[in-house]
């Protein structure tokens, strides 16, 4: 029984690692557009040249919230060397609750209302959060997140895109 429960985590590591590592630096990333909660309008396209987290999120997601302080200290600390963070509630989340999180907790970088599910579509279909894509200056996507992640591991990916 230990032996089928190994084998059974053991297969499940390999799928979370082989799904994070589906989207290589040689994937572009989707064309998108989008209009932040304070009625700023962008795509894609104005995001080349800086290195981009879109994170796909919910305010019902404990594990989404319990990221949101790491996403404000990335943000901070490297936005001005060219990071930006779009956060993309999916559209089930009632456009209220998405607000009032946002302004309660402060958040310095783009919130996003996925009102009608396009950007979720672009992306893949994305349902399970938190998601999330990191997007070079070429608009390659360098890596996809699924869940919690290490944060150390996250800071060198970012850093050295960065560099790039």
């Amino acid at each position: 029984m230990k032996i089928l429960r190994f084998l059974s985590l053991l297969a499940l590591t390999v799928a979370l690692t082989a799904c994070g590592d589906l989207f290589s630096s040689s994937t572009q990333a989707p064309e998108f557009s989008y209009q932040s909660l304070n009625g700023d309008r962008a795509n894609s396209e104005s995001l080349k040249g800086k290195v981009t987290l879109v994170k796909f999120w919910t305010t019902d997601c404990t594990t989404c919230v319990a990221q949101m302080p790491d996403n404000i200290e990335y943000y901070n600390q490297y936005h001005d060397q060219g990071f930006e963070l779009i956060a993309v509630a999916l559209k089930h989340d009632p456009l209220d609750y998405v607000r009032n999180f946002t302004e309660s907790r402060q958040l310095p970088f783009t919130v996003v209302s996925d009102h009608d599910g396009a950007i979720s579509q672009a992306f893949g279909d994305i349902r399970m959060t938190p998601t999330a894509f990191l997007i070079d200056k070429k608009g390659r996507i360098v890596k996809r997140y699924l869940g919690k992640y290490d944060k150390t591991a996250f800071k060198q990916t970012l850093e050295k895109a960065l560099a790039g």
